[in-house]
């Protein structure tokens, strides 16, 4: 229920960043860069095209405590939903707080915050191992009896509310902000400013910051990303590095307690004998210039195309999850992943982006050529 509710948001979406990009020129705000977008929108169609084939399993733990182990069945139509809408955002903050504050949580939440921008296409920017890291969090409402098709629907509800949330162009609103999570407060959640980190985690109501003491207004210019920054346009690596990186910590830690404990720490900890990183203790590290490694205007209008007919089979494939052949499904998958691949390493300037971009080029016209007709009626 949640992807078809996102599938069908999909073309929305587009249009409010395409909105979003015309205003910003429009103010001349640099909101967009090339990579940096391209960066966070294969972040979430990568998450998409995984998820046309792992959905069940991403729910699979609700579902079975539901059918299995739940403590009420209700009468009334009504409650469920209320329990569904406010259970799912209060279970929201504390995975989301909890995903802050150990690094096993962090390796996967982090995507959400690796891009040095903050926009619309910010909010597309998900990670796939978070699917399964907040499952454990949403079990009590299967306990309490909300139905699976109720709770999907209720998350897809707190997941297209936190899509506007992510622009700079909407400012302070108002008696709005004491009750609801809006782009002013969501801007400070992805800013790395010192006095910033770690704050207001709602989804859809603020009020829990404020009851649990994790709300700040803003009030300096938020500076975004990670604190150590991620410096690659790569939507698979962004996946894949922050969960590599956190092996490596646990491989160096000297110490046998220290490289257990380390996936269970705060992403702040070091473990002893380890240096901490560079500009971490000043704060220096918000002075640091954005990563750009500098394609060209003819590189960037090159990617930009091959990207956009990326977004399209995407689309299409979840779209047509449920009807298309599973050959013809996966091989597209397999080429959307392919192409956010290449699109990064060749904005990079990566060597092997260019034979790789003529292997999938290749590739692409022998899947055309193969299973165009299972996409037809």
């Amino acid at each position: 229920m949640r992807s078809s509710y996102i599938a069908l948001a999909v073309p929305f979406f587009f249009v409010l960043i395409g909105l979003e990009v015309l205003v910003a020129r429009a103010r001349r705000r640099p909101v967009y860069r090339v990579g940096d977008a391209i960066g966070d929108l294969g972040c979430g169609m990568f998450q998409q095209v995984l998820l046309v084939f792992l959905a069940g399993a991403s729910i699979a733990l609700y579902t079975w405590v539901y059918e299995h182990a739940r403590l009420i069945t209700w009468s009334s139509p009504l409650t469920p939903w209320l329990v569904a809408i406010i259970g799912v955002d209060f279970l929201y903050y504390w995975w989301h707080r909890l995903s802050h504050e150990v690094n096993v949580l962090w390796a996967a939440h982090v995507v959400h915050h690796q891009s040095e921008d903050y926009n619309l296409a910010v909010a597309l920017r998900q990670a796939i191992l978070t699917s399964f890291t907040v499952q454990p969090f949403y079990a009590p409402l299967a306990l309490l009896g909300v139905p699976p098709l109720i709770f999907g629907s209720a998350l897809a509800i707190s997941t297209l509310y936190q899509f506007w949330i992510h622009t700079e162009l909407i400012g302070k609103l108002g008696w709005f902000e004491g009750w609801l999570n809006t782009p002013s407060h969501h801007r400070v959640h992805h800013a790395i400013n010192p006095e910033y980190l770690d704050r207001n985690y709602g989804a859809i109501l603020i009020v829990w910051d404020r009851l649990f003491g994790t709300f700040i207004r803003e009030e300096a210019t938020p500076v975004y990303g990670i604190v150590k920054p991620f410096q690659s346009f790569n939507p698979i690596w962004a996946q894949l590095g922050p969960v590599v990186a956190l092996a490596a910590a646990s491989a160096r830690a000297p110490r046998l307690q220290d490289k257990l404990w380390v996936w269970f720490a705060s992403p702040a900890w070091t473990p002893e004998g380890v240096s901490p990183y560079p500009g971490v203790a000043d704060g220096s590290y918000v002075r640091r210039a954005k990563y750009d490694p500098g394609a060209s205007p003819a590189m960037q209008a090159y990617v930009v195309a091959q990207f956009g007919l990326a977004v399209a089979v995407t689309a299409l494939v979840m779209f047509r999850q449920a009807t298309a052949p599973r050959p013809a499904l996966a091989t597209a998958a397999v080429l959307v992943v392919l192409t956010l691949g290449t699109s990064a390493g060749l904005l990079e300037g990566k060597a092997w982006a260019r034979p790789v971009e003529a292997l999938r080029l290749a590739l692409v016209v022998g899947a055309v050529a193969a299973f165009a007709g299972g996409w037809v009626g």
